[in-house]
């Protein structure tokens, strides 16, 4: 029996014609795709029964409970990682200059009596000094090579206390050793999720930076200028830290084997679309908790530290803070990792139990 069909032959001007739809059809079909997925639209009122989506989370005082629970259950290996990642920044970066500690005490004692009074004068001095030095730090503007080596210390943190936690969930009885030698793969695709990550900070950046321009200027003292300028900054804010979000995820997922970063990116994208509010409080709870901590630890430390200086001058030539300083700094960030990697489990049990 002869075969009907025939194989039909295009013309090159059909083939041209082809070949330049192409890209936009596959445009049109991913679109579609990412439409198929996610509930909300621009610009329109989208109905309850189309976004919402389930997410048991516990509350946030327990989960943080058990994310201490966590780490501490696995506190060696941890601890060692912190003296590790500590060491090596001490090395690589530096810790925070005693000379510039010691001189922002001094500032501080010689105006503090015009600003406090009474037994509450150390201890507004020392609020002071922690949150001059939260905001700006102990050390002089990093040379080129500091901020490499900070980027790569910070990326390989990051990943290796994720696979570690991933790991240990899992039931696998790992080393520290273990994760710093393994670890180290997606560190490529983590830096250019990271790259995404600033980029999605510069609206926040630009409402910083026009902050400090306004007040500068007067343009804060009042009038319709001042309500437009706030209306601004808070869209440009809420702009970030609406993006931010997924961003967070991307980052634990781009560490699994053969993971890409727009794959990461897009798959995060669509765990938190419907909930991100929600995931977003929990990550806002993390920074204060860090904060909070930071207080704890930084301000009696400052306190024992001038009560010393004041008993034995000598101990003003230990760098006591600033080592604290860093140990607490790197602390917070295994801790901070742990943390979102605990809040993106969570997310991922929620979504795989039955509807």
């Amino acid at each position: 029996m002869p075969n009907s069909s025939k194989k039909v032959q295009l013309t090159t001007k059909e083939r041209l014609l082809v070949f330049a739809k192409k890209p936009f059809i596959a445009i049109k079909q991913r679109t579609t795709t990412y439409l198929a997925r996610r509930a909300h639209r621009s610009f329109r009122l989208t109905k309850r029964r189309d976004y919402a989506r389930s997410l048991q989370l516990p509350g946030y005082i327990a989960f943080t409970h058990s994310v201490n629970r966590t780490v501490w259950q696995h506190r060696k290996v941890f601890i060692w990682l912190a003296v590790v990642y500590a060491i090596m920044t001490s090395i690589l970066v530096g810790i925070g200059s005693q000379d510039s500690y010691s001189s922002l005490v001094t500032t501080l004692q010689d105006t503090g009596s015009q600003v406090f009074q009474g037994n509450l004068g150390q201890i507004g001095q020392a609020t002071l000094l922690f949150v001059s030095i939260g905001s700006s730090g102990l050390s002089a503007a990093p040379t080129e090579a500091q901020q490499i080596y900070l980027i790569i210390l910070a990326l390989l943190i990051w990943t290796t206390t994720v696979w570690l936690l991933r790991n240990l969930l899992a039931g696998h009885k790992v080393k520290m050793r273990d994760g710093l030698y393994s670890a180290g793969a997606p560190v490529v695709a983590t830096f250019l999720v990271s790259l995404v990550l600033i980029v999605q900070l510069i609206p926040l950046g630009l409402a910083i930076i026009g902050y400090a321009a306004a007040t500068s200027s007067g343009l804060l003292n009042g009038g319709v200028e001042a309500m437009l300028f706030w209306v601004t900054a808070a869209l440009l804010t809420v702009t970030s830290l609406y993006w931010i979000v997924s961003s967070f995820f991307a980052l634990i997922i781009v560490t699994l084997p053969g993971m890409y970063p727009w794959q990461a990116l897009r798959t995060a994208g669509d765990m938190v679309a419907s909930r991100r509010l929600r995931i977003l409080l929990r990550v806002l709870w993390m920074f204060g908790v860090i904060v909070i901590s930071g207080a704890v630890v930084l301000i009696p430390t400052i306190l024992i530290d001038t009560g010393l200086v004041n008993i034995w001058p000598v101990v003003g030539n230990i760098a006591v803070v600033p080592i604290v300083l860093m140990l607490f700094g790197v602390v917070a960030f295994i801790w901070a990792a742990s943390y979102i990697y605990l809040l993106y489990r969570k997310v991922v049990d929620d979504d795989a139990k039955p509807a």
